[in-house]
């Protein structure tokens, strides 16, 4: 592995049972000529079957997937797999540690930079290691995300529809299983140096969360997170056991939708404060109001409206009251036909 990467690591991926280690990042400062990073990993292992790799904390203000991951590595009997788990629950360690999007060590977003550099800064540098190391050996790649600080999501499990039509059903069948309020086919306004992109051209089976968000920890979303990677394990065999259906914990079913194109992102119009009229999960007809942006320092000058640019429901909001030109303050989802892509 030493030739593949700058990055450490003392794990022994084809050993049974359970292993917690570091990645350790070379990261040469002021303070520390020889330092490193120590990026926690786990790797939990017995009898055959796929290899699913788990991240979580590509950013470092969303919350809620590396609680559930970090509770998996705990409560997880590794003799109950049959498979391999390998689990980062925060992989821009020094964006968790302070609770930002993006690394304070490189200013960098991670889930921009992917596949990364061997010899970049430490978070592309990162980005390499999960490419080159750790991706080669994954059959299934799900990244846990929520909104962060700056947006909140109904808790979704998400997926792109990959072009080979076996992996693509493979993909909506997982998607089903993990049962999260919102099953969503999603579109990013930019999908450069995205972890899941990468994953797909390789042709390996992705999936990714929105858990939620507004930069807190829900007790609710957190459950939903660990029924759903119970789900996903037991979907692929990896776990006995049929998976627990939102029913059963007393939720509706999910409620499958997507993201049709762009113009579902409404960006804020104006800077002020941002006054929202419509609230998550809420239908909305194309041209309704979902808010307006406030003037604090005029109060002769009128709110502006913002208005919806598709019909839908709302899945995703900022919480924040402050808003800039040009800052996302709702997507706006379509009920999905899954027979469109061919989905069953």
């Amino acid at each position: 592995m030493a030739d593949i990467s700058r990055i450490r690591c003392d794990i022994d991926f084809g050993r049974d049972g359970i292993q917690v280690s570091y990645l350790a990042v070379p990261s040469s400062t002021n303070e520390s000529a020889y330092g490193t990073v120590t990026v926690p990993i786990a790797v939990l292992k017995h009898g055959t079957g796929p290899t699913a790799l788990f991240t979580g904390g590509v950013h470092g203000d969303e919350y809620e997937g590396p609680v559930a991951l970090m509770n998996l590595i705990r409560e997880l009997d590794p003799g109950r797999l049959q498979g391999r788990l390998i689990i980062i629950p925060s992989l821009n360690l020094p964006a968790a540690l302070t609770g930002e999007r993006c690394s304070p060590v490189d200013g960098l977003n991670m889930n921009r930079v992917f596949p990364g550099e061997r010899d970049g800064t430490i978070t592309p540098m990162i980005a390499h290691f999960v490419c080159e190391a750790l991706l080669p050996m994954a059959d299934i790649q799900v990244d846990m995300h929520s909104g962060g600080k700056t947006l909140e999501y109904l808790p979704s499990i998400n997926m792109r529809v990959p072009q080979d039509a076996q992996r693509a059903q493979k993909t909506f069948g997982a998607l089903r299983a993990f049962g999260a309020p919102l099953g969503l086919i999603d579109r990013n306004l930019d999908d450069t140096g995205i972890l899941n992109t990468v994953s797909e051209r390789r042709g390996i089976l992705n999936l990714d969360t929105e858990l939620g968000g507004a930069g807190r920890v829900d007790r609710d979303t957190v459950r939903v997170a660990k029924t759903g990677i119970e789900n996903l394990l037991k979907f692929f065999q990896m776990l006995d056991g049929d998976a627990v259906t939102p029913q059963q914990e007393g939720r509706a079913a999910t409620r499958l939708a997507e993201v049709s194109d762009l113009a579902c992102y409404v960006m804020a119009p104006d800077a002020g404060l941002y006054e929202p009229f419509i609230e998550l999960g809420e239908a909305v007809q194309e041209g309704d109001a979902l808010g307006q942006v406030h003037y604090v320092d005029d109060l002769n000058r009128a709110p502006w409206t913002v208005s919806a640019t598709r019909v839908g429901f709302l899945a995703c909001k900022r919480p924040p009251g402050r808003v800039q030109r040009g800052d996302n303050i709702a997507i706006i989802a379509q009920p999905l036909d899954p027979q469109r892509y061919g989905l069953t």
